[in-house]
């Protein structure tokens, strides 16, 4: 909540825009000052200042709620957004329907195992008609590493739809309704997301897709501190897009080597040898999510896409929906496809240790796209 926008908390226009222009973007920002020193740098009177600092605060700090009615207001967010299908059985039933909308998900895992083909297929999904199970309406598709591919996504329709997409105009008009666009620096990403949230309600987008978040960074310079700030600042405005327009944000994120020195990502995942925790060199090998704890914080859902040994795996590694469960899958000219729709539940610090082994020998369908 120290994060959330100060252009969002309802405050009067004018104070708004005096706390933009002299950088104060979040609730961080405002409430880490003295009010006097706040009140020096608006240069406005103690009394806005103070009026100020109390919206603020209440805006950040919400009044508690009983379980009662959080679970009314789930079923009511639920009802009004619903989900996106990803048409994989055992996936859908697990996230009680598919991706949710108004919250964030993650696609996670090493390079070429499928996270691009995952986000091509739920565009797909979105933009279908309603009456074939999709969400019938226009996806915007921000391509950082320039993996999309307009005929995959129109041999994954003609091999998973052929009913549909035989009909004459329907590949057009399907990937017509999928908007491309190729950021080519942070700001300029920060720009265009900008822009989308006074046009996503009116243009019918009901899926977001960011491929990928890491890309983006890894191409700043800034590192330390700064990189985190950045990193801060995008996952609050991407979390308050999600809320605001009520449809599924779905990002994708590379994986990094795990350090000799790191624990797993939660002391409670860490297994237990002679009642100690079990030296963490038996993890070196292992790979974990890129961009740091704060982000995986942030992601309400994150699905884990690793190799074992040849075999591919979706695994459902945080949701409130669900015990972390794992299903192997492979991907064939229709799309991914899961081999079971049976889950295989997962305990330890197996949930967020990425696999690769046997990875490197594994060819992509058509050799594209990760």
């Amino acid at each position: 909540m120290a994060n959330k926008l100060i252009g969002e908390m309802g405050l009067h226009t004018k104070i708004s825009n005096i706390f933009a222009a002299r950088n104060i973007i979040t609730a961080k920002d405002a409430l880490s000052m003295p009010e006097f020193e706040l009140m020096e740098l608006i240069d406005v009177g103690m009394k806005e200042t103070k009026s100020a600092v109390a919206l603020i605060s209440e805006a950040t700090s919400p009044p508690c709620q009983s379980a009662r009615s959080l679970l009314e207001r789930k079923v009511e967010n639920e009802h009004l957004s619903g989900h996106l299908p990803t048409h994989l059985k055992g996936l859908d039933e697990t996230l009680c329907g598919g991706i949710p909308c108004g919250v964030l998900t993650e696609l996670v895992g090493p390079p070429g195992i499928g996270k691009s083909q995952f986000c091509m297929k739920l565009a797909l999904s979105a933009s279908f008609p309603a009456a074939y199970g999709g969400l019938d309406g226009r996806v915007v598709y921000i391509d950082v590493e320039s993996k999309f591919s307009s005929r995959r996504v129109i041999e994954m329709g003609l091999e998973s739809f052929p009913e549909v997409f035989h009909l004459k105009g329907m590949a057009q008009e399907m990937a017509g309704r999928i908007l491309v666009l190729r950021p080519t620096s942070l700001a300029n990403f920060t720009e265009s997301i900008q822009e989308l949230k006074d046009s996503i309600l009116q243009n019918q987008v009901k899926l977001l897709v960011i491929d990928s978040m890491t890309a983006l960074l890894s191409g700043e310079n800034k590192q330390g501190a700064q990189r985190q700030h950045q990193l801060g600042w995008h996952i609050s405005f991407l979390k308050s897009l999600a809320e605001f327009s009520r449809i599924p944000i779905v990002v994708t994120n590379q994986v990094r080597s795990q350090n000799r020195d790191e624990t797993s990502q939660y002391s409670f995942q860490a297994t237990l040898k002679d009642g100690l925790q079990e030296h963490t060199k038996t993890y070196d090998s292992h790979l974990v999510a890129a961009l740091g704890i704060n982000w995986a914080h942030a992601v309400t859902i994150r699905l884990v896409l690793e190799a074992k040994s040849g075999q591919r795996i979706i695994k459902v590694a945080k949701s409130p929906m669900s015990p972390p469960l794992a299903f192997p899958f492979h991907i064939t000219s229709a799309g991914i496809s899961l081999l079971s729709d049976k889950g295989t539940e997962l305990k330890g610090p197996g949930i967020n240790t990425i696999h690769a082994r046997g990875h490197s020998d594994m060819i992509n369908f058509h050799g594209e796209c990760s």
